[in-house]
């Protein structure tokens, strides 16, 4: 969305540091696939509670450039609010919305406004699903050792059952691959490296290489074994984004023409803050994003069971649209 304001090199790093080649895709064909996932997503499904949306909000007096505007509206479903950024309470106004659309999962998720803040973004998705093969609460663990590093033992509960999943052993990558289905035409994947191989994975994580997953994986009798937990993760994107190519975005290069034609603008700050909740009957996960713009003046698993009891990392995908809800590694189930 913030693209759709920039010109020269800041749309250009937004774009490519998202993974697009403006060469071979054509900008209106980014943000025409954005549209229809995101009219997707919000489809009502009696099975599945998945929403996302967006919402701009804007300092009072601030002239937005009308194309700007409606396409933020049109392409991403924006709603719009006029905002005075010298009272106080702006940003609890804005924490109050985000925590409504959220159900009350995402609080606080702007701490405070930059004095010269003229515009905040918020992206906002909440995810409640069932699992298609419930966990039974009287078959979990209440204390069972979860391995966060080789000094560090935690106890967690740790949910169980037996049944017919989706499962398989990725050799080349030594790492075990469990596929959990919810009600609806979601799915969990649940991948376990093997010891000490973490990072060799992360480095080898790539769509390509979840979507040839989902379609090697093989139905078979197994016993499974997940942490119940609940995980909260805050991150400050202008700290991160830059060192992945989006620069000029947080910089006095920064080009927003297409947002604004009085005064220029820059990120000041962007946050992302995401929640997790897995337990016996399904999950809750919700995430949401806001950027500011400021003027500037231990054991194998074997074939019929698989034990999380060390870190894992854990997707949230949408079947249909093969589109990755939420990503996540989990390192220490009980660190909320």
């Amino acid at each position: 969305m913030l693209s759709l304001g920039g010109h020269s090199a800041t749309k250009a790093q937004i774009l490519r540091t998202l993974g697009f080649n403006l060469t071979a895709t054509p900008e209106s064909a980014i943000h025409q696939g954005f549209q229809h996932l995101v009219h997707a997503v919000n489809i009502p499904n009696k099975e599945l509670d998945l929403r996302m949306g967006s919402a701009l909000f804007v300092k009072k007096g601030l002239q937005l450039q009308a194309s700007f505007l409606d396409r933020a509206k049109r392409l991403y479903g924006s709603k719009v609010f006029s905002m005075d950024f010298s009272e106080a309470f702006t940003a609890q106004r804005i924490n109050r919305y985000v925590e409504k659309e959220t159900k009350g999962k995402v609080m606080n998720l702007i701490q405070d406004l930059d004095p010269l803040t003229v515009m905040v973004l918020v992206n906002h998705i909440l995810f409640k699903a069932k699992w298609m093969k419930p966990f039974n609460p009287a078959d979990t663990h209440k204390s069972f050792p979860f391995l966060v590093d080789e000094q560090t033992t935690v106890h967690v509960p740790m949910m169980q059952q037996m049944g017919t999943f989706a499962f398989g052993v990725d050799s080349k990558l030594n790492c075990s691959v469990l596929q959990m289905d919810f009600r609806g035409d979601a799915m969990a994947f649940f991948v376990l490296p093997g010891e000490g191989k973490m990072r060799q994975l992360e480095e080898k994580l790539s769509a390509r290489m979840l979507r040839k997953w989902s379609h090697s994986l093989q139905k078979r009798q197994i016993e499974v074994f997940i942490p119940k937990f609940s995980i909260s993760a805050s991150y400050d994107l202008e700290t991160i984004l830059p060192k992945m190519g989006i620069r000029d975005a947080f910089s006095k290069n920064a080009d927003f023409s297409g947002i604004t034609k009085t005064g220029f603008l820059q990120v000041s700050k962007a946050t992302h803050k995401a929640v997790l909740d897995i337990g016996e009957e399904g999950t809750k996960a919700v995430a949401a994003t806001a950027t500011k713009l400021i003027v500037r003046s231990k054991d194998t698993p074997s074939s019929s069971a698989i034990t999380l009891n060390r870190p894992f990392l854990m997707f949230v995908v949408q079947e249909d649209r093969n589109a990755v809800l939420f990503m996540g590694k989990i390192e220490n189930p009980t660190k909320a």
